[in-house]
């Protein structure tokens, strides 16, 4: 036989395979660093090893980088995370795929977290944290508690976006949580006039928020539960309630065009099955979005105390609507970038 048609043989026998060993990997894109590690371990590689595939991994900066392969039709990611309001707004432009709900079973999730299109992972909690040097075990407790400068005097930190901090604004003034939606924007830009003087420091990245009480720069910060917890561990004086702490998903997108549809959409329900979300919590504070992960075995009743989304802790917080954002987030975040700067 000559070389050439050697290689022709060797090239036929190797495209099945090839072509074998394609369908059965997807590529998930996530927020990197520390916690794509962790939802990598606690998640990813065991959807893997159930399913019999490769889960490759890569990075997303957010909803622009999904439309952006979308509308070049050259998708690259099978399955990828994104904030609730960017799957909002996604799923309004229609860049998803549609689940398919006889394959993903959404009857664990709060309605808030699932579309047509979405559905969500974990949930990341806003709530409100002190520096217990100076407040003890009596830090606020609501939000009211946060604006009220004369009984709670001291430095204070907010996020820099709308998102989260609308709702803590209302709260703050007396909205009650079951009546939050739609927002009132004219009532709560007015509640943040009254606390903005107030404000030492917008922080604009979680990073920022755990250095903020690692340092002792702030007394009072209404920050993200993971970020609060890990200062807490590493020796910050610092402490935080759960009470009216504003519930976030991140949740998980079929970008529409994206190859192996089928393998993907089994991929996205294996997880947010109960077994596999019951795994988090051995890696990062972020709550599981399946309710039914509490009832696996897996998450221990003092392991359920800390996290967000544990039945006694989630019954005191508001779930962020991303449906709400998806519609009006524009909106919102001009008159943000008017009343920070102004």
């Amino acid at each position: 036989m000559s070389w050439g048609a050697m290689a022709l043989a060797g090239a036929l026998l190797w495209l099945p395979l090839s072509q074998a060993q394609a369908e059965d990997t997807i590529t998930f894109a996530g927020w990197g660093g520390n916690y794509q590690e962790a939802l990598s371990k606690a998640v990813w590689q065991p959807v893997a090893k159930q399913l019999g595939i490769t889960i490759k991994e890569d990075n997303t900066n957010g909803l622009a980088d999904v439309r952006a392969q979308v509308l070049a039709n050259a998708v690259q990611w099978n399955v990828t995370e994104l904030t609730i309001d960017g799957c909002a707004q996604g799923e309004a432009e229609g860049l998803f795929e549609p689940l398919d709900f006889n394959v993903v079973d959404k009857s664990g999730f709060d309605p808030a977290g699932v579309g047509k299109s979405f559905i969500a992972q974990n949930y990341y909690s806003n709530v409100i944290a002190w520096n217990t040097d100076k407040f003890g075990k009596d830090g606020p407790k609501t939000w009211a508690d946060f604006w009220n400068v004369e009984k709670f005097p001291g430095r204070r930190s907010l996020r820099n976006d709308p998102a989260e901090v609308l709702e803590q604004a209302l709260l703050a003034d007396g909205v009650a949580p079951d009546k939050l939606y739609p927002l009132d924007l004219d009532r709560a830009f007015k509640s943040l006039e009254k606390i903005k003087p107030y404000i030492s420091v917008w922080w604009s990245s979680g990073a920022q928020s755990a250095q903020l009480l690692t340092d002792g720069e702030v007394d009072l910060i209404g920050a993200w539960n993971g970020r609060v917890s890990a200062a807490q561990s590493q020796g910050a004086k610092v402490d935080f309630t759960f009470n009216q702490g504003i519930l976030i998903a991140d949740c998980l997108v079929i970008p529409r065009g994206a190859p192996n549809k089928d393998l993907s959409m089994k991929a996205l329900a294996a997880a947010v099955s109960a077994d596999i979300e019951a795994n988090l919590p051995a890696y990062i504070d972020y709550g599981p979005a399946n309710a039914k992960a509490y009832d696996t075995g897996k998450i221990t009743p003092d392991v359920a105390a800390r996290l967000n989304t544990s039945p006694e802790n989630a019954k005191t917080q508001v779930v962020l609507h991303g449906d709400w954002w998806g519609q009006h987030g524009a909106e919102a975040r001009e008159r943000w970038s008017a009343f920070i700067n102004e």
